[in-house]
């Protein structure tokens, strides 16, 4: 970590007030947090700013497809066992909200962040991080980010000879590509559940050998790593060996993954396994996912699921049928506008559920349940779906900005 001496110039200083002053302006007007905006005019005056901003703290990144707001605030939990943190805990995951999040805070140790993964090795350079987390990498907002591979490439080329200790996923192929420039790398068995985007070989394009938990190209002989941490049901396990027990508040495998990962980025700056597991479980949810709120009279656990992974987790962790589910889609520019995603998503996993249909992009959902042989209703808005929806808590998943508008409208 650089000294303690102030990284502002009176021009940075300048960037910042600027900065924080539109975004109070965006906060009054009713136009969101005003992060982003705030942010663009800071960069606009001080295009530096991002890195004077980093300059005094031991920086974390997180990015992943799925995951990397949970992961984040699961990180700073356990870093605040070793002092205080900054971090972009809302999800504003490009270079204007992460300059944002940063200029709050003047007096943080550990800086953890958020990146979105087309920005992370921009924001690596920027940043000079302490350590990256890679989590997994799958299809997203299709009109927006590159292939897959690509990204993967992205990746190992904006990382390739990079100081900072990369704790990656061993058993996502293109995140173990993707580290793999990198000369320290600390693997975590963490899982896979969803393959379909890893069934090619990221290194030659030959076709990958999944026996089990373990993965290979037979072609070209890029293989799974040895992972030194990994989750093993409800424990991780270290690399001395030893197993120390997860206990979340979220739910899930996925989050167990995540707090395995989290552990092993937690040891890099000297925060114990037992310390920083024991530390998670303070996260009851994350802007807003898994929370259980009132409406109509009615418990809600509100969860987001923006891409077939995501989708495919969720389902793993929702209460069994007949508990009924509201699905809510959206295809708004931080959507991404290409719904044909839809058609990856394995909705017979929501066979014997009774399902109502909201969003923007309802009919299209409604077309995609049809062929899936579920069983739906099509409703206005979520007072509607709630209405017809069977006695018992509902499961509402809903992508990115329906997400947004259904916590605004249940006042969460």
């Amino acid at each position: 970590m650089a000294g303690n001496s102030d990284p502002l110039t009176p021009r940075a200083k300048l960037a910042v007030t600027a900065g924080k002053a539109v975004a109070a302006a965006s906060r009054a007007a009713g136009r969101g947090s005003g992060s982003v905006i705030g942010g663009r005019v800071a960069l606009k005056l001080d295009p530096d700013l991002l890195a004077r901003l980093a300059q005094n703290l031991d920086v974390v990144l997180v990015s992943a497809t799925n995951g990397k707001t949970t992961t984040t605030r699961l990180i700073a939990e356990a870093l605040r066992a070793a002092g205080p943190v900054v971090s972009n805990a809302l999800g504003a995951n490009m270079p204007a909200g992460i300059t944002s999040a940063l200029a709050g805070s003047s007096e943080s140790r550990y800086g953890v962040i958020e990146v979105d993964e087309k920005y992370l090795a921009g924001v690596a350079r920027d940043t000079d991080p302490k350590c990256i987390a890679l989590l997994n990498l799958s299809r997203d907002q299709l009109d927006r980010a590159a292939e897959t591979r690509m990204l993967a490439e992205n990746w190992r080329e904006g990382l390739a000879g990079s100081k900072a200790v990369i704790v990656a996923n061993a058993d996502d192929p293109l995140v173990v590509w993707a580290a793999s420039s990198s000369p320290n790398v600390i693997w975590v068995a963490a899982g896979q559940m969803w393959k379909d985007d890893a069934w090619s070989c990221p290194s030659c394009g030959g076709v990958m050998q999944r026996p089990g938990d373990d993965w290979f190209c037979s072609e070209c002989g890029f293989r799974r790593p040895t992972p030194s941490w990994a989750l093993s049901g409800d424990h991780v396990l270290d690399p001395h060996g030893s197993a120390w027990p997860i206990h979340l508040q979220l739910p899930g495998r996925a989050n167990k993954a995540n707090a395995a990962s989290s552990a092993a980025v937690a040891a890099v700056f000297g925060v114990p396994p037992q310390v920083a597991l024991e530390r998670m479980y303070q996260v009851q949810a994350v802007a807003g996912r898994y929370d259980v709120v009132q409406f109509q009279e009615r418990d809600l656990r509100l969860l987001l699921a923006k891409n077939p992974a995501g989708w495919l987790e969720t389902f793993s962790l929702i209460d069994p049928p007949p508990t009924p589910v509201i699905l809510s889609v959206n295809a708004r520019g931080a959507d991404g506008t290409d719904t044909s995603w839809l058609w990856d998503v394995d909705y017979t996993r929501l066979t014997g559920h009774p399902i109502c249909v909201i969003g923007d992009r309802k009919l299209d959902l409604a077309v995609r349940l049809e062929v899936a042989n579920q069983q739906f209703q099509v409703c206005e808005n979520l007072d509607q779906a709630v209405q017809a929806c069977p006695p018992g808590r509902i499961e509402v998943i809903a992508n990115y900005t329906a997400f947004q508008d259904l916590r605004r409208r249940v006042g969460n």
